[in-house]
C-alpha cells in the first residue's frame, strides 16, 4: 500500500511538472506573438495556457497586458484581479497595468489611488512613481505630479519617460530653463527616436522663445512675476543667446554651430549660477554634469549626439566623427581622467 501511494504521489509531481512546463511554453510563445503586434494570436496561447492553470499568475498577468496593448482594458482588469487576489508572483507588474486601464477607462482618480496603495505595500519604486506622476499630470495635479517624478528620476535616474514628462510639465508652466534641463537629459538618453523628434522640436522651440526681431531692433520679453526665481538669470540668458544670433558676428554660422555655441553658453551660464543655497534636482543632478560637459572638449559631440532625432545633419556627423564619439563615451565614464 506505502509502495502504491509512493507511485501515484511521484505521479501527480510529473503531471504537476509538466503541465507547468507546458504552461511555460504556452506563454512564452504567446509573448513572441504579442512583441510582434499579433495580440489575438498571443490572447489564444494565453487562454490554451489557463485552460491548463486558471489561476496561473504568469498566464494571467501576460493576458491582461496583451489585453491592455489591445485596448480591452476591462477584461485586462479580471486578469488582474486574479493575480492580485492569490498575492504571490507578478504583484508589482500587475499593480502597474491595473493601474494604467483604469487611467486608459478615465478612472483616473481609481488610478491614482491604487499606485499610492502599491506605493505603500512595495515602498519606492521608480515605475510606480512615473505612473502617479502620469496621473497627477493628466488631472493638471501640477505640484504632485512633480513631486512624483522627481521621486522616481532619483530612485532610477537612467529611466527616460520620467526626465520627458518632467520637461513636458515644466514647459507647460513655461519654466524654460527647468523644462530644458529636463529635455537635454532625455535625448542624452534617448536621442534617436520616435519620442526624441517632439522633445527636441520643444527643447528648440523653448530656447527661441521671448525674442521678437525686426530690422531695426530686438526685443526680448522678461517674464517679472519670476525675476525672484533662482533660474532668471538663466532664462534671460536663453533669450539673449536667441536674440544674438542676428549680431554681426554670427553671420554666415550654421544653425548647428550656433546650437553649438549658445548651448555650451547656456550650461557654463548655469554652473556658475549653482550656488549652496540651490539645492535639488536641477541644481545637484543636472547642472554639474552639463556644467562638466560645457568645459570640455566635447560639446560639439554631445549636441550633435542629441539631435540626431530631430535634425538630419546630426546622424551624418555622429556617423563621420565615431573616433570623437568613442572619445565622449571615454571621457563620460571618467570626466577627471
Amino acid at each position: 500500500m506505502k509502495k502504491y501511494l509512493l507511485s501515484t504521489l511521484f505521479l501527480l509531481v510529473c503531471l504537476l511538472s509538466n503541465g507547468q512546463d507546458n504552461v511555460d511554453s504556452l506563454v512564452a510563445i504567446g509573448i513572441q506573438y504579442h512583441e510582434n503586434g499579433a495580440y489575438d494570436l498571443a490572447i489564444e496561447k494565453y487562454e490554451e495556457a489557463l485552460e491548463v492553470s486558471p489561476k496561473s499568475p504568469l498566464a494571467n498577468y501576460e493576458i491582461a497586458l496583451t489585453y491592455m496593448y489591445s485596448q480591452q482594458y476591462e477584461k485586462a482588469l479580471e486578469h488582474c484581479d486574479v493575480v492580485l487576489e492569490q498575492k504571490e508572483e507578478y504583484i508589482l507588474e500587475t499593480y502597474i497595468t491595473k493601474g494604467s486601464c483604469l487611467d486608459y477607462l478615465g478612472d483616473t482618480k481609481a488610478s491614482v489611488k491604487l499606485f499610492k496603495k502599491a506605493v505603500k505595500k512595495f515602498g519606492d519604486h521608480y515605475l510606480l512613481y512615473y505612473n502617479l506622476g502620469y496621473d497627477y499630470y493628466k488631472m493638471r495635479e501640477d505640484e504632485k505630479a512633480e513631486e512624483a517624478l522627481i521621486s522616481a528620476i532619483n530612485l532610477s535616474p537612467g529611466h527616460a519617460s520620467s526626465h520627458l514628462l518632467l520637461g513636458f510639465l515644466k514647459a507647460d508652466q513655461q519654466k524654460k530653463t527647468q523644462s530644458l534641463l529636463c529635455l537635454h537629459y532625455f535625448l542624452f538618453l534617448e536621442p534617436d527616436s520616435d519620442r526624441s523628434v517632439a522633445a527636441y522640436d520643444l527643447l528648440m522651440e523653448q530656447f527661441g522663445g521671448n525674442v521678437t526681431s525686426d530690422d531695426k531692433e530686438i526685443t526680448i520679453y522678461i517674464d517679472e512675476s519670476d525675476k525672484n526665481s533662482p533660474f532668471s538669470a538663466a532664462d534671460l540668458m536663453i533669450s539673449m543667446l536667441e536674440a544674438s544670433k542676428n549680431l554681426e558676428e554670427n553671420e554666415g554660422k550654421t544653425d548647428e554651430e550656433m546650437f553649438i555655441e549658445n548651448t555650451a553658453s547656456f550650461f557654463t551660464v548655469l554652473g556658475e549660477l549653482k550656488k549652496d543655497k540651490n539645492k535639488g534636482l536641477w541644481w545637484d543632478f543636472y547642472t554639474p554634469l552639463f556644467y562638466a560637459i560645457s568645459q570640455s572638449d566635447y560639446m560639439d559631440a554631445y549636441c550633435y549626439y542629441i539631435s540626431m532625432g530631430g535634425n538630419q545633419n546630426a546622424g551624418g556627423w555622429v556617423q563621420d566623427n565615431q573616433d570623437k564619439m568613442k572619445a565622449f563615451i571615454k571621457w563620460l565614464e571618467d570626466p577627471a581622467e
